[in-house]
């Protein structure tokens, strides 16, 4: 019976552990945001940017279908992307009726900047917050992380 029992406080254990680091994750995400770059933009917007950053250049009809969207939803964020200098778009060259939409220079100039900025911020509270010995630690920890994303 004691092997149930285990197994109950296994699962349980297991469930809170993946509860507490998804809320962390969650707020050390927020943490690093806190100076972000992203300006006035929408989640959607942000989304849409980071997909053009991922995977290259694509199209309105691609884009909302990627993102789960209806094309005419996608039209107003596209929109805002390009009034901002963000996004342009070109003919696409397997069909000319359709625009393919790729990230300015501008923009992934922006976006550098803020990886660089977010990544400074953790940097320094590593250093003003752990010892090296912690530092450590967490070192060990992303490790086993890694495992949890890698394929």
């Amino acid at each position: 019976m004691s092997s149930l029992s285990d197994d109950r406080h296994s699962v349980k254990r297991t469930a809170a552990l993946a509860r507490d680091l998804r809320a962390l994750l969650g707020k050390l995400k927020r943490r690093l945001r806190e100076p972000t770059h992203f300006g006035d933009l929408t989640p959607s917007q942000v989304s849409v940017l980071l997909r053009l950053e991922k995977d290259g250049p694509a199209t309105a009809a691609s884009l909302a279908r990627a993102e789960g969207m209806r094309p005419q939803s996608m039209a107003p964020v596209i929109a805002a992307l390009d009034s901002a200098g963000l996004v342009r778009g070109v003919p696409d060259p397997a069909d000319g009726r359709q625009t393919l939409l790729s990230l300015t220079d501008a923009c992934r100039k922006w976006a550098e900047e803020g990886r660089a900025a977010r990544q400074d911020r953790l940097i320094r509270m590593l250093q003003a917050q752990l010892s090296p010995q912690e530092q450590d630690e967490v070192a060990k920890a992303v490790e086993l992380l890694k495992r949890l994303v890698d394929d």
